[in-house]
């Protein structure tokens, strides 16, 4: 086929994608670099991230229920410990009412770093950016190419499933750069059902409505910045409103990797996941640590690592440094990449000024370690707007596959593929890494 031919055909999808864009835009005061290409999957692959949703269905429910029994004293009481670490007493409190027991988030987005392995799980965001963008991307690419997996509306049915009978997506001013991506979504929503009302609020002067379904998109750790959070919560726990994701902050911890890992546990997660689902999982949840202070017994020594004294880490040669620190939860450096750092990246007095400090405020904002899987390369073409051409990238890729809950149902509807230069490190969104939808490759 004429080269040519071949260009002005990427022209046209880049031209479709501009004119496409939301004139209110989609991340406040963010942007990203173009492609023409969906991001290919093949289908084997497919078929294991849509097994994948359930899997970690059922782990969150499962996170959920040690949770209760080790505040019961069913499972070890320093389970519940570690997880209230630093959080507010009444927020504790609330967390454990009976009335939302079992209430879990209902959109699950997994961040998978894509190896020469497969794939690993960098982490489960909580409180998940990127649905009205990947909606947006998904119906916009739908126009040209038939393969977008979740196809041109499958976010905007995920999303209705969550808020059935419309309801208040309910945005704070520490996540306003997501606030245009979700107005879109409802303002789309409501072109679809002119009866019902889909709306985006502010949480800091936010009166609840009873009978209103309430999606939370805002973190927990912000509430001292909610002015009438009170009300809202009132309502919940009297059944006037519903909340999704719910206000559970032992749910959003970054430390349930390292609980999955620890031996005392695994005979409650192999029961609870079932071997299956508890074999696949220790597959792509990476090995992790807890960086507890308490001393150790003279004998024993900390599991992979052989050390005695998490002290010792802090001496570890930069090849042996090839370890995430990541803060656990409930702080804002437990929100994107602010409260990572690798060590193999840090020279060795911040290394360990960094062990050092974790270990301090471990009872205050605990903190994990976590091995480092570097992202495999991959090829994608995108539009240079600099030179106006087409070229290639070749950098690293985060998957992020978002499902939707309805009752024990899990549905994947979309993908969003987010490709960073082969030199970043921590793959997320930025001004010159790729966004795109995922497609099928048959």
């Amino acid at each position: 086929m004429d080269v040519c031919f071949l260009m002005q055909v990427k022209d046209d999808k880049i031209d479709i994608i501009r004119k496409a864009f939301p004139k209110e835009g989609l991340f406040a005061e963010k942007d990203w670099l173009l492609s023409p290409d969906a991001f290919p999957i093949e289908q084997k692959f497919l078929a294991e991230l849509e097994q994948l949703g359930h899997r970690l269905f059922v782990f969150q429910r499962a996170c959920n229920l040690l949770y209760q029994l080790s505040v019961k004293g069913k499972q070890p009481e320093w389970v519940a410990r570690y997880l209230d670490a630093g959080k507010p007493k009444e927020l504790i409190e609330f967390s454990r009412r009976k009335e939302i027991r079992d209430d879990l988030p209902r959109v699950i987005r997994p961040d998978l770093i894509l190896t020469e392995d497969g794939y690993i799980i960098a982490e489960i965001d909580s409180v998940p950016g990127g649905i009205g963008l990947t909606a947006w991307l998904n119906q916009t690419y739908s126009t040209f190419d038939k393969e977008i997996i979740g196809a041109a509306d499958g976010m905007l049915d995920g999303f209705q499933i969550v808020l059935p009978n419309g309801g208040d997506i309910v945005v704070s001013q520490e996540a306003a750069t997501y606030r245009p991506e979700m107005e879109w979504i409802a303002a789309r929503l409501k072109d679809r059902h002119h009866d019902l009302n889909w709306r985006v609020v502010a949480a800091e002067n936010y009166e609840p409505q009873d009978g209103c379904a309430v999606y939370r998109f805002f973190e927990l750790f912000d509430l001292p910045n909610i002015p009438k959070i009170d009300n809202l919560l009132r309502a919940n726990a009297e059944g006037r409103v519903t909340i999704t994701p719910p206000i559970k902050p032992y749910l959003e911890e970054k430390m349930w990797f390292a609980l999955f890992w620890l031996k005392p546990l695994h005979e409650f997660w192999r029961r609870e996941l079932g071997e299956k689902y508890f074999t696949q999982l220790q597959k792509v949840i990476p090995y992790s640590w807890l960086l507890d202070p308490t001393p150790l017994p003279q004998h024993a020594v900390i599991p992979r690592l052989e050390i005695h004294d998490w002290r010792e880490a802090a001496k570890f040669s930069q090849k042996d440094r090839d370890l995430l620190l990541k803060v656990s939860g409930f702080s804002p450096l437990g929100w994107g990449s602010r409260g990572i750092s690798l060590g193999s990246d840090l020279a060795h007095a911040e290394w360990e000024k960094r062990i050092d400090n974790a270990l301090a405020t471990f009872d205050s904002s605990p903190t994990i370690l976590q091995r480092f899987h570097k992202g495999r390369l991959f090829e994608h073409r995108y539009w240079d707007a600099d030179s106006a051409e087409l070229k290639t990238m070749k950098g690293r890729v985060r998957l992020c596959p978002y499902y939707f809950v309805e009752n024990d149902r899990v549905k994947l509807r979309g993908a969003l593929a987010t490709i960073v230069p082969a030199d970043k490190k921590f793959l997320h969104g930025m001004r010159d890494a790729v966004l795109v939808p995922s497609r099928t490759e048959r």
